[in-house]
């Protein structure tokens, strides 16, 4: 069984008209495509988006959560939330994407 890929659930706190809202949520659409993702929104103006921010300390939207452990706010790192996939995912060392060094032709 551990064979099985992981799934996360993504949790995505915005607010209306939020361009960085939009834009976290095209990069969470994409990866989705790529890793086991389940993606949810919730209104960071809500009452239970107002208690995840404020215990998770995301301070502005959009906040994103990954199985309930927050993980950043403002601006989202696609960068960043592969890296952390990935080492959820176990490949710690060296994610799947990451090139090897170049040899040098030194003499």
């Amino acid at each position: 069984m551990d064979d099985l890929p992981k799934h996360f659930h993504v949790l995505l706190l915005t607010q209306e008209r939020c361009g960085l809202c939009e834009q976290a949520q095209e990069i969470l659409e994409r990866l989705a495509r790529e890793y086991w993702l389940s993606v949810s929104t919730l209104e960071m103006g809500s009452p239970e988006g107002q208690r995840l921010a404020v215990s998770g300390g995301l301070l502005f939207p959009p906040g994103i959560v990954i199985d309930g452990e927050p993980f950043s706010y403002g601006r989202l790192s696609e960068r960043k939330l592969r890296r952390e996939l990935d080492r959820r995912m176990g490949f710690v060392e060296r994610p799947p994407y990451v090139l090897p060094p170049l040899q040098s032709a030194r003499t």
